[in-house]
């Protein structure tokens, strides 16, 4: 579609890096005024976004790596090179390091660990909606062969030399379904958190509605690697996270938090 935001001879500043650094910045100032709104230190807020982040960032490029271990085992890929830096990696793989990365600075600041989490869902499925503009943008995580009205074709070839989008050929839109999910569950969670609730609320809905819509989208994403009982790991993920989300809305506080204006 639009891989490049900006080219200048060699250089070039990529539509999916900046949109990812503007749904980040969002994310991180919806967070900040739901913090201040449940009585938690901003600054403390904003340490644990960038740490959460950064984590994020390296766990989605391990993830990656781990699922195309043979491409770049045998050389097809190289791990130390542009188009590995640029790609998106796994979200999931990013979203369970930093939520282990969050855990240990909350353990470490003394913060309320469901009441600190619920303030972050929300930010964080606004930053992926954005987020998942950009891949669609640059091209990656694309759908399978479609044949809807909606079906998008790629024809840059910038595109494919980025990511391997295949041109020319109808495709779901599985990065737009994402995104438009993804704002979907912003909105939900948006409108619950500001509503009388227990701790531990809005993050074990994030997880169980995140974990639903991208099961069911995995169903229209091309997958190199080997499925599992005929599910992706990403799914096998999604299922993992789900249960997750079950089991902290099981073990919530009982005192409810107040609804916050």
């Amino acid at each position: 579609m639009f891989p490049r935001l900006i080219s200048i001879g060699s250089f070039f500043l990529p539509t999916y890096g900046v949109l990812v650094a503007l749904g980040f910045l969002l994310g991180l100032y919806i967070t900040v005024r739901l913090a201040r709104r449940a009585g938690l230190k901003p600054d403390l807020m904003v340490n644990l976004a960038i740490y959460s982040a950064l984590a994020g960032l390296l766990g989605a490029k391990i993830a990656m790596l781990l699922f195309d271990f043979r491409d770049y085992w045998t050389g097809e890929r190289r791990v130390f090179s542009i188009e590995t830096l640029q790609a998106a990696g796994v979200y999931q793989g990013g979203l369970i390091l930093a939520i282990l990365v969050a855990a240990w600075y909350i353990r470490s600041q003394k913060l309320p660990w469901l009441a600190t989490f619920d303030v972050f869902a929300p930010g964080i499925a606004a930053g992926h909606a954005i987020g998942r503009l950009g891949c669609f943008a640059a091209g990656c995580c694309w759908g399978i062969r479609a044949h809807v009205p909606w079906a998008v074709t790629f024809h840059n070839p910038q595109a494919y030399d980025l990511t391997g989008v295949p041109l020319g050929i109808p495709l779901h839109p599985t990065q737009l379904y994402e995104s438009l999910s993804e704002a979907i569950l912003f909105g939900i969670l948006l409108w619950r958190i500001r509503r009388p609730h227990q701790q531990g609320t809005i993050i074990g809905l994030y997880l169980i509605l995140y974990s639903i819509s991208r099961f069911a989208i995995e169903f229209y994403r091309f997958h190199e690697q080997a499925t599992q009982l005929g599910l992706s790991l990403t799914q096998w993920m999604a299922i993992g996270l789900a249960l997750l989300g079950v089991w902290i809305l099981l073990n919530r506080k009982a005192k409810p938090a107040p609804a916050r204006a």
